[in-house]
């Protein structure tokens, strides 16, 4: 006798979504917008925005967006798919899994595995739109989701074109520390730390929280610790479901990045590549590492002069909307 196992339709959560525009940024007359959920292969439902170009008659190019690390939808990757909407593309700024007002618990959860696979969901989302030619679809993926975004390309071929910005490889700054000072020593009495953590959360029935940015900054405090206050703190970029701009991230989501490198595959990305940094920025390192990486004629790295960290995350008259049009028009086709 032969076991048959049936397929069942997955149902999504019921999400509670606001009606509200509560980004921290203007909404455009040049689009439509309105409010979309799917979910990926752990399940999870994630909510996210669309942004669709006023008046399109046609299949579209689409991009999914996301990022940075700790943010919401209705902060820089909104931006983002907004703009690039009002320059003809179908576009979706999603919430990662466990934050903003998508699904999954416990919450404010990260995965080097869980949040590539966010990507790759939304690419399974965008495929199946009316209004979607599915042999054009692009992700952009801003800070640390510039990491997982060039994670994505590696592993999911209907990924035809992707862009990072200000990128971080999150795996690297967790397991190494900024400017990769963290020694092997330094990393096992991290896990030692992390593990501990483990089984007081389990006690206690609770994850605890690393804490988003202080409500204070001291004059001695790095300079990139004051860029991201600078946004996350002040009217320019607080929103109140973002991770940085409150209480963080689950601190024991740091030990899979410890042992998880997400660009291991990065050399083998076929489709074509934009990573875009700031000059300025003290992250700009883990653009050039990863630039690196990348193999093949289509592969292009864009510094931006003068420019900081945050810069790429809001200021208009920074970001390279423009490039990123060309970019994607190029390459969706």
């Amino acid at each position: 006798m032969t076991n048959k196992i049936k397929n069942t339709i997955f149902i999504e959560e019921k999400l509670t979504l606001t009606t509200e525009w509560d980004k921290t940024f203007a909404k455009s007359s040049l689009v439509e917008h309105k409010k979309v959920t799917f979910h990926n292969r752990y399940g999870i439902t994630l909510a996210a925005d669309m942004y669709v170009p006023k008046n399109a008659g046609e299949k579209l190019s689409a991009i999914a967006v996301a990022g940075p690390f700790g943010a919401v939808k209705e902060q820089a990757s909104g931006l983002y798919a907004q703009t690039l909407a009002e320059k003809g593309f179908l576009t979706i700024a999603f919430d990662p899994s466990y934050t903003g007002e998508s699904g999954g618990q416990p919450r404010y959860v990260a995965s080097p595995d869980i949040n590539t696979e966010d990507f790759s969901a939304a690419v399974d989302f965008l495929s199946v739109q009316e209004n979607v030619d599915s042999n054009r679809i692009g992700i952009l993926g801003i800070c640390g989701w510039g990491g997982m975004a060039l994670n994505a390309a590696a592993m999911d071929t209907r990924i035809k074109a992707t862009v990072t910005a200000t990128m971080y490889d999150m795996s690297r700054v967790t397991a190494n520390g900024y400017f990769d000072t963290m020694d092997e020593a330094a990393r096992h009495k991290l896990r030692e730390q992390l593990n501990a953590r483990r089984t007081q959360d389990y006690r206690e029935g609770s994850y605890a929280l690393a804490g988003g940015l202080p409500d204070t900054v001291p004059e001695d405090a790095p300079f990139y610790v004051k860029d991201y206050f600078a946004y996350y703190k002040t009217p320019r970029g607080y929103h109140p479901r973002s991770l940085n701009s409150n209480g963080g991230w689950n601190v024991t989501s740091s030990l899979s990045f410890l042992n998880m490198p997400i660009l291991s595959y990065a050399g083998e990305i076929t489709s074509a590549v934009l990573v875009i940094h700031g000059e300025k920025a003290h992250s700009l390192y883990f653009s050039r590492d990863a630039f690196a990486k990348l193999k093949g004629e289509n592969k292009e790295l864009l510094i931006i002069p003068g420019a900081v960290h945050t810069d790429l995350y809001d200021n208009t008259e920074v970001i390279p909307f423009d490039k990123i049009r060309d970019f994607f028009v190029l390459n969706l086709k």
